[in-house]
């Protein structure tokens, strides 16, 4: 049997809608985002969506719009994927790494011990669709201001560091029940192929900004910047009389077009109604099977505040070193179940070496990726197959421990 890691979910509901776009004669951004922007908020309750070409440009949209660049830095996990450093270090800030807990995400702890006068952002990751602790997060920005020194209209307004959630997996997630989204001051969503709704590739930017902004407004305004601060796009161009524009920002060019948009269209109504609940059983199968084993340690689900979007499984493994992950993954992987890692910690990665940053600083995110095996999970897998992966997972972890 080949189970691979993580395929596309495309139905004849998606491929209807593409073939839509197509057929319009409009194929860049048009209808289909914006119609796409409108359901993320329906289903989010985030006042404004823009949707950009990538969660990693949705990221640099909002890094720039707080006006943060040289001499400022923004705090980050160290267990994370890179995108989320590099966005920082693209506006030309500093990535300042921060340790996490056994649960993969951010430590509130280790951030406050580096929050300093010149921290002008922080990004917690949302790992595998386990929401972040905002409520402390929240409290810890604000008890903070007297040490913020804003540089920039936006940074004067708020009065003090923004908090950006990299929710990249965690589109469908609830904290306090209530969907990612409308949690915090930005919220980012990915749109991946291998994501839990997908466009093949693209991200949406969620504004909850709270008052004295207009969300409205600041949605505008991002819009324009994503299609290089050009006052109007391709779709108000092209109708009779309207090719007139300016240029008002130095902008990006990082917008999502309509026939990538529609694949999300397709699929973003049927996650929230339909296949969000199917990586939910998926996940409590694992959950039943793997609590059985002494040597599995199970990722966070559920909890008072929190449930997962399911977008990874990240089992660990008890007391195993890295060489003997390798080792079960690659005996895995020989009886045709794809797995995967997630994450390298960054200062494992070349990159980041030469940056200076030194993993011995992080020991729990090593602890965590050294023994962690993302299993499979999505909604075309049948229960035969879930059977024989985790029959398969079981064999070459006994085999090896």
């Amino acid at each position: 049997m080949k189970i691979p890691f993580s395929p596309p979910y495309i139905n004849q509901d998606v491929i209807q809608e593409v073939n839509s776009a197509l057929e319009s004669g409009w194929i860049t951004t048009g209808p289909k985002v914006k119609l796409l922007e409108e359901l993320v908020c329906e289903y989010t309750l985030a006042p404004n969506t823009l949707c950009v070409n990538s969660a990693t440009s949705g990221l640099m949209l909002a890094l720039k719009w707080y006006g943060i660049g040289s001499g400022d830095e923004v705090i980050i996990p160290a267990y994370t994927y890179a995108a989320t450093a590099l966005a920082v270090i693209h506006v030309g800030a500093t990535p300042v790494m921060v340790d996490v807990e056994a649960d993969f995400n951010i430590s509130i702890h280790n951030m406050e011990k580096a929050i300093t006068s010149k921290t002008k952002a922080v990004i917690p990751v949302d790992i595998a669709g386990w929401p972040c602790d905002y409520e402390a997060i929240d409290a810890l920005v604000k008890n903070k201001k007297d040490l913020f020194k804003p540089s920039s209209e936006n940074q004067e307004k708020l009065g003090r560091i923004l908090v950006i959630s990299d929710s990249a997996h965690s589109i469908g997630a609830t904290y306090n029940n209530q969907y990612l989204g409308a949690i915090t001051d930005i919220t980012v969503f990915s749109f991946h192929a291998v994501k839990n709704v997908t466009t093949a590739e693209g991200g949406a930017v969620c504004i909850n900004l709270p008052k004295p902004f207009n969300n409205q407004e600041e949605y505008n305004y991002l819009r324009c910047f994503s299609l290089n601060g050009q006052t109007k796009d391709a779709f108000t161009k092209s109708k009779a009389g309207g090719w007139r524009y300016d240029i008002i920002y130095p902008g990006l060019k990082i917008n999502m077009p309509d026939i990538l948009a529609a694949i999300g269209v397709a699929q973003l109504p049927e996650y929230f109604e339909k296949t969000l609940d199917k990586r939910v059983e998926i996940y409590e199968y694992y959950h039943k099977f793997f609590q059985a084993k002494a040597w599995a340690v199970l990722p966070p689900y559920k909890s008072e505040t929190k449930t997962s979007s399911c977008h990874l499984y990240a089992l660990r493994i008890k007391d195993i070193s890295e060489a003997t992950r390798d080792a079960i993954i690659e005996e895995i992987s020989k009886n045709g179940v794809a797995v995967n890692v997630h994450f390298q910690p960054l200062p494992l990665l070349t990159l980041f070496k030469n940056m200076g940053y030194d993993i011995n600083a992080f020991p729990m995110a090593f602890n965590n990726y050294k023994c962690e095996i993302s299993l499979p999970i999505y909604p075309q897998l049948t229960q035969k197959e879930l059977e024989y992966i985790v029959n398969t997972v079981t064999k070459a972890v006994e085999s090896k421990i």
